[in-house]
């Protein structure tokens, strides 16, 4: 099974999407399941896991309306509010649906960088594993030693980095990040998306050959059995399409043996978000 481990849908809302700067007014329209199906199919992908966008949990209970209806919608990565005192309810509600794998926050637009060392952040945080629920870690290269802190006090607690921390690919830069990556992958418990890489390079004007430098680092730091390929569709498109976005990693795969291969396109995200099991859950 080979599956896109990292894509939004929306129906555009100014008020909901005001990270969309001018220069993103490509995004300013509705995303939904029945575009991104042929695109899919079209490079012999199986499925996809569909993340949040928003920071509500009205969010979650539309994405998880997706997922019923459109198979192809494998796994949702929701959002609750893990600082609230009705946090177990919302897991309570949310966990039974038999898609829901996992929940999010924008850990990276927070004013404060030590956002996720907050104490009624991390209880609520604590409260994931009894559901059976991963966490997706949206962070910038500078977020990462705060992560290391934060990922030391939860061994058991399934942790996915999105969009290998947005290094500065635009740039050429990849110091301090590959060294912070590097403390962050000691810990067993955390997964890396090789996702969009295409929005930090100068957009529409890269070569597959730019990621690989990244690509070899993260590989090195994580093991092929810790990353899984993501698209991030549609914020992709602000700097390529779909498929050249897929054939960046899935072109890059190639030189692997066949089973190495097959788990960075699907296996490892279908073992880390647990899509194999009759319920989904850990």
């Amino acid at each position: 099974m080979r599956i896109d481990s990292h894509q939004h849908f929306w129906k555009y809302n100014p008020a909901h999407q005001v990270w969309m700067t001018d220069e993103m007014a490509v995004l300013r329209r509705d995303y939904l399941p029945a575009e991104l199906e042929p695109q899919l199919k079209a490079i012999q992908f199986d499925g996809t896991i569909a993340v949040q966008a928003r920071q509500m949990v009205e969010e979650t209970e539309w994405l998880l309306e997706l997922s019923d209806q459109h198979d192809f919608i494998k796994g949702v990565v929701g959002w609750v509010d893990l600082r609230s005192p009705k946090l177990r309810a919302q897991l309570e509600r949310y966990a039974k649906h038999p898609k829901l794998v996992g929940v999010r926050h924008v850990i990276h637009d927070e004013p404060d960088d030590h956002f996720m060392l907050r104490p009624e952040f991390r209880r609520g945080l604590a409260q994931l594993r009894e559901f059976g629920l991963t966490y997706d870690l949206l962070l910038f290269p500078k977020h990462l030693p705060v992560a290391v802190k934060l990922v030391a006090g939860f061994p058991d607690q399934p942790f996915v980095l999105d969009h290998i921390a947005k290094p500065a690919i635009r740039q050429g830069q990849v110091s301090p990040w590959k060294e912070d990556l590097k403390r962050l992958a000691e810990f067993p418990n955390v997964f890396c998306k090789l996702s969009g890489l295409v929005t930090e390079a100068k957009w529409k004007q890269w070569q597959p050959e730019d990621f690989h430098r990244y690509l070899d680092i993260v590989i090195e730091t994580f093991g092929t059995d810790h990353v899984m390929i993501g698209s991030d569709w549609p914020v992709c498109t602000l700097s390529g399409d779909y498929g050249a976005t897929m054939r960046i990693v899935t072109d890059y795969a190639k030189q692997f043996p066949a089973a190495v291969r097959e788990g960075i396109l699907g296996g490892n995200g279908a073992r880390f978000y647990q899509l194999n099991s009759v319920s989904n859950k850990i």
